[in-house]
């Protein structure tokens, strides 16, 4: 329990880094464009880095888009060839669906399928059940995986598929960390780039349609997931990939669906147009300020304008600031001393020798040197 609480806290302290020093782009006041969305991210998927944020950090409800932790969980936690026997209270669920009919056995693929391709509810009840036989219990394993896998600080889920409740709940950072997270895992990343897919189903057999309208309007488009519900206004997480270089956007509380498009839109653009990631490798070195070598522990990416100089600086705390135009911090990382094993002198060697025998050692060897005496 201990080793969890630091954990967390030490999550909150590097996210909190995150804003003081500008872990990405710094947010300028005057905005390059206008959106509709009350709230909206821009990050680099590789590097992590914030290129664009309006009131990212601001407590909204989600609604489909919590499905991107729901599925990626059944992906990497569980079986996908399991046979899931639907229950009652699955198909019962209401909103958007797949039509599973009681006692109707599918595999958990098909089913993270349904949920991420046609934002099926019913199968996000059957995935929580298969794992944790409650759609509370499996909410319970949601909010320890975002906390302590991914390190979101503003998020608790209390259902499987965003349908809305008071306590469900999330940040447009905190999505783009979760969807940046399930964008690593190439399943997850073939599931919601799926344009259609052919549903044969006991109670419903068409080809679904992936409800991601951006996967037909902008090129480069790999996923994600959409949503709605009254409460939380459209919402929107898209990832889009140009030129090895890819981006998600997180929309919150459009409008409507075409302003929730439009301002992706307007976000993914901006990013392609302005930014690109650069890398320095893990064996790239640098010299402190009292002369000692440091090294980066891995491969660093980070964001930075096109066209733009930057500058490495290492800190009196033996970080590397990366510097971009009017000395603006792009990134702050640790680094590693290059660690030399000490040469130790012979006096030294037979003292540690000697400190490690102990009393009873010590003993023994008197008692040698007296009875060898000549």
């Amino acid at each position: 329990m201990v080793t969890r609480i630091m954990k967390q806290l030490m999550i909150v302290a590097c996210l909190s880094t995150f804003f003081i020093y500008g872990n990405g782009v710094k947010a300028e006041s005057n905005k390059p464009f206008q959106l509709n969305s009350e709230v909206a991210l821009l990050i680099d998927q590789t590097s992590g880095d914030l290129v664009y944020e309006q009131f990212s950090t601001q407590k909204m409800y989600p609604a489909s888009i919590t499905k991107i932790i729901t599925g990626i969980i059944a992906i990497e936690q569980g079986n996908l060839d399991d046979i899931v026997t639907i229950s009652k209270e699955a198909t019962e669920v209401i909103g958007t669906r797949v039509y599973l009919l009681e006692d109707e056995e599918v595999t958990l693929k098909k089913l993270v399928q349904g949920l991420l391709i046609n934002s099926g509810n019913d199968a996000g009840t059957a995935i929580a059940e298969h794992f944790d036989g409650s759609e509370e219990a499996f909410a319970k394993r949601m909010n320890e995986f975002v906390t302590e896998e991914i390190g979101t600080v503003n998020t608790n889920f209390t259902n499987p598929h965003g349908l809305f409740d008071e306590e469900h709940y999330t940040t447009a950072l905190d999505m783009a960390r979760i969807t940046q997270y399930a964008m690593k895992n190439e399943t997850f990343r073939e599931i919601v780039s799926t344009k259609e897919l052919e549903w044969l189903g006991e109670g419903w057999e068409t080809t679904i349609y992936n409800h991601h309208r951006l996967l037909w309007d902008y090129e480069g488009t790999t996923g994600v997931k959409n949503g709605f519900v009254s409460q939380s206004g459209y919402t929107l997480v898209t990832s889009a990939e140009r030129d090895n270089q890819e981006f998600i956007a997180v929309t919150l509380k459009a409008p409507n669906a075409k302003m929730a498009y439009q301002d992706t839109m307007k976000l993914l653009n901006y990013g392609f147009e302005n930014y690109h990631t650069k890398m320095l490798p893990e064996d790239k070195r640098f010299q402190g300020e009292d002369g000692e070598e440091l090294f980066l522990e891995k491969d660093l990416y980070f964001t930075q304008l096109l066209d733009e100089s930057v500058d490495y600086e290492v800190n009196q705390r033996n970080q590397l600031e990366i510097k971009g135009q009017e000395d603006r911090t792009i990134k702050r990382v640790d680094l590693k001393t290059v660690d030399v094993e000490p040469v130790q002198t012979k006096a030294e060697i037979d003292l540690e020798a000697a400190e490690s025998k102990g009393i009873l050692g010590r003993m023994f060897d008197f008692l040698v040197q007296l009875f060898s005496f000549k």
